[in-house]
């Protein structure tokens, strides 16, 4: 533990992919280690920024986030990603392939990169993503980019943890009211149409389309926001060549001076409470799998199930029975 602690606090990269592993494992000693290590290890009022990162299918997430990265690293940050893979609902494992696509980023020293399986939880978004951040800060780095999968919950748990949610979208997905009727903007912090390109080599200048379309969804923000503080801008940029991306980091900033300092802590402690009540959910549910008195109907349950002959809410009170009569 004080070899971790050590590492972490120095930097090594190594050492804190360990902590991070060891955070990630569901074993009882593992968790146990964990909350000594984060107790250890834990920075109050961390000035990091943190920016969660989503978009839809095709977006160029990797991308954006590499372009980003290696933006702020020569400005002098430490940059720290976290990216939650998808796990395979019959395998349980994940291709974890996002650092492979931002091979540039992977290679900088003032850079981190962690690609974790999202281990089938709520939304693609791994239970230890908090804790990996403040592990993440520990080691140094100012600023952590939390990639989501990208699967609808997980956004709205991301969003839960980050101080800012960067948005991107493209050209050609849909009109304005489509805009407003996708949950995603309710939640958005800052919009970013990516892919606006000059025009290739088939002479399609995608600049232009992405404009319009970040037009349309200014007017729908307009609409859908009225009267509140923040209204999120909508940008352009092009990841793959390098445009924009300045700005967007501005908007970022600008959302989180916003809140003010007072109006950050807020934030923060609000996400703690969740978190919070998030990790009371975990152990319960880790300990209902556990018990001897549901292991024991398990089966029968799933067969009675099965067969109609049993209703999921009959089901359920059973199974809490079975826990509560183990608890006596």
């Amino acid at each position: 533990m004080a070899e971790l602690v050590a590492g972490v606090r120095r930097g090594d990269r190594s050492i804190l992919s360990r902590a991070i592993t060891l955070v990630e494992s569901s074993r009882p000693d593992h968790r146990e280690q964990a909350k000594e290590l984060m107790a250890a290890l834990i920075v109050p009022n961390s000035s990091a920024v943190r920016v969660g990162i989503s978009g839809v299918p095709g977006v160029g997430k990797s991308t954006f986030i590499e372009a980003l990265g290696m933006s702020l690293v020569e400005a002098g940050h430490r940059v720290g990603v976290l990216a939650v893979d998808p796990s395979s609902t019959r395998t349980r494992g994940s291709v974890l392939g996002d650092k492979t696509r931002m091979a540039s980023l992977a290679a900088s020293d003032h850079a981190y990169i962690r690609p974790s399986p999202s281990a089938g939880t709520l939304g693609g978004v791994a239970r230890a993503t908090t804790q990996a951040m403040v592990l993440v800060e520990a080691a140094g780095y100012d600023v952590v980019l939390v990639e989501t999968v990208g699967v609808g919950q997980s956004e709205v748990t991301v969003a839960g943890m980050v101080d800012t949610f960067l948005f991107l979208t493209l050209a050609r997905t849909g009109d304005q009211l489509q805009g407003i009727k996708k949950g995603i903007l309710e939640i958005a912090d800052v919009i970013a149409v990516n892919k606006a390109d000059p025009a290739s080599a088939d002479g399609v200048d995608r600049s232009m389309e992405a404009r319009a379309a970040a037009r349309d969804l200014s007017a729908a923000f307009r609409l859908m926001r009225s009267g509140e503080g923040w209204v999120p801008p909508v940008l352009t940029c092009s990841a793959l060549h390098g445009t924009g991306i300045d700005e967007v980091w501005k908007q970022v900033l600008a959302h989180r001076a916003s809140m003010g300092d007072e109006g950050l802590a807020r934030k923060r402690a609000e996400q703690q409470v969740e978190f919070t009540w998030s990790l009371v959910r975990d152990v319960f549910d880790q300990r209902l799998r556990a018990s001897a008195g549901v292991a024991a109907i398990r089966d029968s349950v799933r067969d009675r199930l099965l067969a109609g002959d049993l209703t999921a809410p009959a089901a359920a009170d059973e199974l809490v029975a079975a826990y509560d009569a183990d608890q006596d």
